[in-house]
């Protein structure tokens, strides 16, 4: 099998470029203040439409073009370009429901960037002042080379448009005052841009025009994290990166709903529909733009909603009343499985988002996305008491301060109870999907660090429930990507494991998601993003997706397959067959570079950070059948080709030759509250200057562990190639220590292998060279 390979791209080094007219419409972008919402979806080839919806009269939308191209993964993205002196932009405007281009705050051309001189600068340039044709109808003209800021062309001055950074079109409502007032309710309006054209010797930028072969992973992205770019752009950025199958994509949890003011704020609403015109505009088009490149769409739909805008009573509680609320900033909540209203409302949703994907002529799929009673992570304080919940739970509820460690038969019964409400209202969304397409495939997500926390292994009963058991879903979707960048590869096969081993779907059913990157500082998390997807699709996972398109385009995450052999090489986990004892000869050897001045003085460089060990296992063969062993043996691992244990007899095991091993007699590390997987080491030599050896075979039902010196019976394993995984991460400072005895990696030295029958029985021993292997 091909392995996945990777590297972060950051520019493009020999890779296809093309060219493409500056100000094309699949690039420009859209931003703007909560709650509003807006988003631009391009229309035709020379044209975009931008839908908004304002709920206060300060609300501004910007249509944004920007000089360096932020958005776009480097092998795709376009050239860095500040001067706009010599260009002309042309295109015709029509506009609906906004401010009009002869109006005060009227559609304004924000240009920003620096003067002549390089100081900052911004500069206003009304619209109307470039017009032909009426306040809803024209067509613009702007030469950057002669344009003027102002209200009035005689009262503005010269724009410099050559250190421009960005540039954008303000949208606003017809009320709009810049000031805080909110409107009775949604006031929707649109612009389009068509006749797009630009012209003059600064018209054209270099674009790349990489396309990736397929890997066989497909792509995972969100709403939430894309709404800003042209559906056009994402779905031809993902199909160019070389991914393939379904989008999986989450519809998000706060930009798709419809808002209504109330008492200072903004709730979600039903008035005038499920989806806001904006998101309708986009989702619409996101589909048609998929079903045209072969891609399918998985709509993820999760009980999570932005939490200044969902309805008080939809929330679960804590048993003091607190909201579930989430890390992220600004926090999202979670929404109570047991409330009728809240629950109703996600139907509602699911519906008008399986309707879009029928219009596009996509076959249905959808997931329910991470459903979960929430757990407050301080102190784990479980989320089962909003008055919805409270109502459901009846003679069952009973307090649960914390769902860490040992629980009662009467909280392990309420558990089993919120997990039936969980499965329940799981069931009824996808009834209503199926109801709405029948041949929908439903998918249900769970991220396994949470629902099967090792600090909490009672919570499964309410966060995995029976209910979820196949046939409950179609397709079991897996993800766990704390464990994932955490580099804790033991923990997520053993999370696989019981989440099949409890729901029972078969691999040919389920989907991996990979963990995505959070932090542009932390894209070393990529390896082992690639590493859990290539194990994913290792183990026969029908689907694994790379999670998500804005983190993948902003550290340049480029993966491919390599054909040919493994990257690991071939080893069978079997000892030399003949017991060489003493008589065996060993020798370490280092490769160290010395240069050596005329002066006499040295240099002297070491190549390797360990010695590679040589061994001659010749005098292990006494008998013929030793003889006819090893020959067996030879030409089973096929000469060098394949590796094997074996036994050093001067050094193979953690404490002195002829002592036992103990838990105290290598150091492993330190813990940091967060790495659960150390590697097992033999140090020579003392202090900062010892040498370290890593120790990837040792002897089954040898190792020993022990933290801060007491031993450890339980609560860790061999995760194979001598790391040892703990099912918690040692706490901060812990010192954590081994015992072991250990096998050395080597392969045959030569593909022949002489033995000489006369000279054996005259006493001499055979030369059998081997050689260790680095793993």
């Amino acid at each position: 099998m091909s392995r996945l390979a990777y590297w972060l791209a950051d520019a493009r080094r020999g890779q296809e470029a093309r060219f493409m007219k500056r100000f094309a419409p699949t690039h420009w972008t859209v931003n703007f203040p909560r709650p509003m919402m807006a988003s631009v979806v391009t229309t035709a080839p020379d044209a975009l439409r931008v839908d908004a919806v304002f709920y206060g009269s300060g609300d501004l939308a910007g249509l944004i073009w920007e000089a360096e191209d932020k958005w776009s993964h480097a092998l795709l993205a376009y050239e860095t370009d500040r001067d706009f002196r010599d260009c002309v932009l042309r295109f015709r405007w029509r506009s609906g429901g906004l401010r009009r281009l002869d109006q005060t705050h009227g559609p304004t051309l924000t240009i920003e960037g620096r003067d002549a001189a390089g100081h900052a600068r911004a500069w206003y340039v009304r619209l109307w002042n470039y017009a032909s044709g009426g306040p809803e109808d024209a067509v613009i003209t702007l030469d950057f080379s002669a344009i003027r800021s102002g209200f009035l062309l005689s009262e503005g001055e010269e724009v410099w448009a050559g250190d421009v950074d960005r540039m954008f079109i303000s949208l606003a409502a017809p009320g709009y005052d810049a000031g805080s007032a909110a409107f009775a309710g949604g006031v929707e309006g649109w612009c389009e841009l068509s006749d797009m054209g630009c012209d003059g010797a600064g018209s054209v930028l270099r674009v790349g025009d990489a396309v990736l072969p397929e890997h066989g992973l497909s792509m995972a992205t969100g709403y939430d994290d894309c709404f800003n770019q042209t559906p056009e752009r994402i779905v031809a950025s993902i199909h160019a990166l070389g991914y393939r199958g379904d989008i999986n994509h989450y519809v998000g949890m706060s930009h798709y709903f419809r808002l209504e003011p109330l008492g200072g704020g903004f709730y979600i609403s039903l008035a005038g529909g499920v989806l806001n015109a904006p998101c309708a505009a986009w989702h619409a088009d996101f589909a048609r733009r998929a079903k045209a490149l072969g891609l399918g769409v998985i709509w993820s739909l999760s009980y999570e909603l932005f939490d200044e805008h969902c309805w008080n009573d939809w929330k679960q509680r804590a048993e003091d009343g607190s909201p579930a609320l989430t890390g992220w900033s600004p926090p999202s909540t979670l929404l109570s499985p047991a409330h009728d209203g809240a629950m109703s409302y996600l139907r509602l949703v699911a519906g008008a988002f399986v309707f879009i994907g029928l219009a596009a002529g996509l076959e249905i799929g959808f997931q329910v996305g991470e459903p979960w009673w929430w757990v407050m992570p301080a102190d784990g304080r479980i989320c089962l008491y909003d008055d919805a919940a409270r109502a459901a739970f009846g003679t069952a509820l009973v307090s649960i301060p914390d769902v860490r460690g040992t629980l009662s038969a009467g909280q392990k019964a309420l558990l089993n109870r919120a997990g039936e409400v969980l499965a329940a209202s799981t069931a009824a969304l996808c009834a209503w999907v199926k109801g709405v397409a029948p041949g929908a495939v439903t998918h249900l997500l769970a991220y396994l660090p949470t629902v099967l926390d090792p600090l909490a292994p009672e919570a499964k009963r309410a966060n995995m429930p029976l209910g979820w058991a196949s046939p409950a879903f179609d397709v079991l979707q897996l993800e766990d990507y704390d464990w994932v960048t955490q580099g804790r590869e033991r923990l997520t096969a053993r999370g696989v494991e019981l989440a099949v081993e409890r729901l029972g779907y078969p691999v040919e059913a389920q989907h991996y998601l990979s963990g995505f990157v959070l932090r542009g500082e932390d894209a070393a998390q990529w390896r082992e993003i690639a590493a859990a997807a290539d194990a994913a699709v290792r183990r026969g996972t029908a689907a694994t997706f790379i999670w998500a398109l804005p983190q993948v385009a902003r550290d340049g995450f480029t993966c491919f397959r390599l054909n040919g052999e493994e990257d690991v090489q071939a080893f069978d986990d079997v000892s030399f067959p003949l017991g060489v004892g003493r008589e065996a000869s060993v020798a370490p050897a280092f490769s160290t570079q010395v240069v050596e001045s005329v002066s006499g003085h040295e240099r002297r460089s070491s190549d390797w950070a360990n010695a590679r060990l040589s061994f001659d296992a010749g005098p292990g063969v006494r008998s013929e059948a030793d003889m006819a062993a090893l020959i067996a043996f030879f030409r089973a691992r096929r000469g060098a080709a394949r590796g094997f244990r074996f036994s050093d007899p001067f050094d193979d095991r953690s404490c002195g030759m002829g002592e036992a091993p103990g838990p105290l007699d290598q150091r492993l590390g330190l813990g940091d509250g967060v790495r659960a997987e150390f590697p097992l080491q033999r140090f020579y030599g003392a202090g900062e200057e010892a040498q370290a050896r890593r120790i990837t075979r040792p002897v089954a039902g040898t190792i020993r562990v022990a933290v801060d010196g007491v031993e450890m019976v339980g609560g860790w394993s061999h995760a194979g190639l001598g790391m040892i995984a703990f099912d918690v991460a040692p706490a901060e400072g812990a010192v954590l220590t081994a015992g072991f005895r250990f096998d050395v990696p080597v392969r045959f030295a030569e593909d022949r292998l002489d033995i000489n029958r006369a000279t054996f029985a005259a006493g001499e021993a055979p030369s059998v060279p081997l050689v260790e292997i680095r793993e």
